[in-house]
């Protein structure tokens, strides 16, 4: 966990900075995300990274800590009432982080349900919809999915062939999504489909007709996640299942929105974790009568981590800043998720090389991160997408 440090370094008299907070972030912090933080570090020390590695390598979700971070009010954390948290989106964003430190995969699955799935029934949501959805999400007694992407579409979502078409009261769904985080352990999915209005939402439960969960196999990251197909045949879900207020793209883009914006953080403790976990290798390794710490060439590496960090760091802070405020913009959003994705993985594969030999073990955690973080900057929009975003607010022309 990133805490400032205050102590002395004993041979030049200087404050010693925190490795992980060079710019002392945390000095910017509220108290009470300062306490958010804590809380989240310590289960992450405590609860995951004890068990993280082997779910990763068996490649299961550890089911266990969806009690854990239900426990501590991670699930929904920014909705305010409906048993949720109610905190802010810089808390938000330090609970992202400190999960990431621990996996990816854990930071994925309180996404979705946080940003995918309760957000859009908080957004657009019918009040029953919220009664009957948000406080047992909240307390992880019913796990959400969010259901956009499809074989065929990809960074494109406009290209949907997932429809829904009007039966009296009903309405019939048919088409199929991939590549769904929590699929499988749904017990509702947020579905999108096209209908004669445009894309609509709709909250199809796991046990209804015609619709199934395929849980995606011989995955090499996100291993500890549980990444899902879901084919729709003729479900049929009565109209008050239809979330009301939203019509088009607009509204799963602002869900992806809410989600990117926790990513941002979410790869900045990925990096610490790596950056950590090198430091402490270099300082111990001995080649050539020396720490491998005292040659240049690995300070320089270092340096550069560190560099890289504490701009993600100043990035996610500003913009969870003007997401509070109300101001910030999916342009702000995209400059962030592009920048500290590639930083996170450039970061997780340097350290792996760092290590040497011991960087292809998992007994170390960047090859972990460095795995994870290879799907982290393709979902949620691809670096490429996300460049483009820039380069239509600098010009004024879609280049898509």
């Amino acid at each position: 966990m990133a805490t400032a440090i205050s102590s002395e370094n004993s041979k030049s008299g200087k404050r010693k900075l925190d490795p992980m907070d060079l710019y002392d972030i945390r000095s910017e912090l509220s108290e009470e995300e300062c306490m958010v933080q804590d809380a989240v570090g310590r289960m992450v020390d405590e609860k995951v990274i004890p068990v993280i590695r082997e779910a990763f390598e068996k490649h299961e979700f550890p089911h266990e800590l969806v009690g854990e971070v239900a426990a501590l009010g991670l699930l929904g954390s920014s909705i305010d009432g409906y048993d949720c948290a109610g905190l802010n989106s810089v808390s938000y964003g330090l609970i992202c982080q400190e999960l990431e430190r621990g996996d990816s995969g854990l930071r994925s699955f309180v996404s979705v349900q946080s940003s995918l799935v309760m957000f859009p029934i908080h957004a657009y949501g019918s009040e029953e919809q919220k009664q009957r959805w948000l406080p047992a999400m909240a307390r992880g007694e019913a796990i959400g999915c969010f259901g956009l992407t499809e074989p065929q579409g990809g960074s494109d979502p406009s290209n949907m062939k997932t429809h829904a078409k009007r039966d009296g009261d009903d309405w019939v769904i048919n088409g199929s999504k991939m590549w769904i985080t929590n699929g499988n352990l749904a017990d509702a999915a947020i579905v999108w489909a096209m209908t004669e209005e445009g894309v609509r939402g709709f909250i199809v439960e796991k046990d209804m007709p015609g619709y199934t969960a395929q849980e995606i196999e011989n995955k090499f990251s996100l291993r500890a996640s549980v990444t899902s197909a879901l084919f729709l045949d003729n479900v049929r879900v009565p109209g008050s299942s239809m979330l009301p207020g939203t019509i088009g793209l607009k509204g799963p883009l602002s869900c992806l929105t809410q989600a990117r914006y926790g990513i941002t953080w979410g790869v900045i403790g990925a990096a610490q974790a790596c950056l950590n976990e090198v430091l402490k290798y270099t300082e111990d390794r001995i080649l050539f009568n020396r720490p491998l710490s005292n040659n240049q060439a690995i300070q320089l590496r270092l340096a550069d981590m560190a560099r890289r960090i504490t701009t993600a760091q100043l990035l996610s802070l500003r913009l969870g800043r003007l997401k509070d405020e109300g101001r910030m913009t999916p342009t702000q959003v995209s400059v962030a998720k592009w920048n500290n994705c590639r930083a996170a993985l450039d970061i997780a594969r340097d350290a792996r090389d760092m290590l040497g030999g011991s960087g292809i073990s998992a007994e170390y955690v960047p090859i972990r991160h460095m795995l994870n973080l290879e799907s982290v900057i393709t979902y949620e929009g691809t670096e490429t997408v996300h460049q483009l975003v820039v380069g239509k607010e600098l010009t004024g022309v879609n280049a898509f």
